[in-house]
């Protein structure tokens, strides 16, 4: 009947929208505002680049630990509550930055909030796995608008953060995900994925993914210095701070809008091709503000670096969904996290160490430019399974 099936078509999309605000706590505020509170953050502590990078690095640390211990959690406890309770405790954390000076503590505060972070997307990951199996057609747009979720984040961290000091941008950080996870609450009641004592276990073939998995990894090497650095690089070109909240928001609106870029070729390819796409685009946009400075050059970059870079990874979501049955998907995505974040332990440090040599952060761009084409070139090799 054409009336249930929009009804349906609602249900499900509204179920899409609130799990997206899962994803906005769990990369567009926990990580990825960490480049707006960076600048400030830098000055008034004293930070090298290398110092600055590693911050990001110890994130992405906690959240690889997160991601290895989800597959056994997700065997006792529903996913949804493991989304939850990781969103929940991001917010206390992140609000807990504003409360301290020393490296070493923020250093413990980024590994945990990363922990927190992975518990919530990964969570948040397998439900609209779930969901997308319901929808049909539809499914890689609810892939697609689950992960687009991530640029309400950076939009409202581009829109909060720069007028205030960096201690109380933790903790608006810290009220702004509470009430993302509210959201994801309200909007996910009738979502559930329970825990299946097999399911863990379920055979994965790493293997025959060797070659996404690969791509995937050089994705989590390479985009991640664009998203730590991107502000301070402008900054250091002389953008004022109203230029640089817009440059932002416009990153996160192409995020918004890339489901439904993206989502006929999640749909329609089995195997490596949307990987191999998407990392190339994510080269072109990282090299732009180094090969072409010219301000209306890096808005597009800022535009396509967005419009692509959460699709490349319902990309990976996507792959596991096509290839594999329901009961290996919390493990199948797992995988796929733990080199995401393997990538990201790496990257930070990586171009910050080279950053801090000659030729600066522009170097460190063109370093994270290779990697990502490197990505695109290895996801070509990935095949469907049969």
């Amino acid at each position: 009947m054409p009336g249930y099936d929009a009804l349906m078509r609602s249900t499900t999309m509204r179920s899409a929208l609130a799990l997206a605000m899962a994803a906005a706590v769990s990369l567009g505020l926990s990580r990825f505002s960490y480049a707006l509170l960076l600048p400030p953050m830098r000055a008034d502590l004293g930070w090298s680049y290398f110092v600055a990078g590693a911050m990001n690095t110890l994130n992405a640390a906690g959240y690889l630990a997160g991601a290895l211990v989800m597959p056994a959690v997700l065997r006792r406890v529903d996913a949804r509550l493991a989304m939850l309770a990781g969103g929940g405790a991001a917010a206390l954390l992140l609000a807990a930055h504003g409360a301290v000076r020393s490296d070493l503590a923020l250093a413990l505060l980024r590994a945990a909030t990363g922990a927190a972070s992975a518990a919530s997307f990964v969570g948040g990951g397998v439900l609209a796995a779930r969901l997308a199996g319901q929808a049909g057609s539809r499914a890689g747009l609810v892939l697609g608008v689950y992960y687009g979720g991530v640029g309400v984040g950076i939009v409202a961290s581009a829109l909060t953060l720069p007028s205030l000091a960096w201690p109380q941008g933790w903790w608006a950080l810290g009220a702004l995900a509470a009430a993302a996870t509210a959201i994801t609450a309200a909007g996910t009641g009738t979502l559930a994925a329970p825990p299946v004592p097999g399911a863990a276990r379920a055979p994965v073939p790493l293997r025959a993914f060797t070659f996404g998995l690969a791509g995937y990894t050089m994705f989590g090497l390479g985009y991640i210095g664009y998203m730590t650095f991107v502000i301070t690089l402008l900054r250091e070109h002389g953008w004022s701070a109203g230029a640089l909240t817009g440059f932002y928001v416009l990153l996160g609106l192409g995020v918004m809008v890339s489901p439904w870029l993206w989502a006929g070729l999640l749909q329609r390819h089995r195997g490596g091709v949307p990987l191999a796409v998407l990392n190339a685009l994510l080269a072109v946009a990282t090299a732009l503000p180094v090969l072409a400075p010219h301000p209306l050059a890096v808005l597009a970059s800022g535009l396509l670096f967005g419009g692509v870079f959460l699709s490349l990874v319902a990309s990976t979501t996507a792959l596991v969904r096509h290839n594999l049955p329901p009961a290996a998907w919390p493990a199948g995505i797992a995988a796929f996290t733990m080199v995401f974040a393997a990538g990201q332990i790496i990257g930070p440090s990586l171009v910050g160490h080279v950053a801090d040599g000659a030729g600066g952060l522009a170097r460190g761009f063109v370093l994270s430019a290779a990697l990502l084409a490197a990505g695109a070139l290895l996801a070509l090799g990935q095949r469907p399974l049969r």
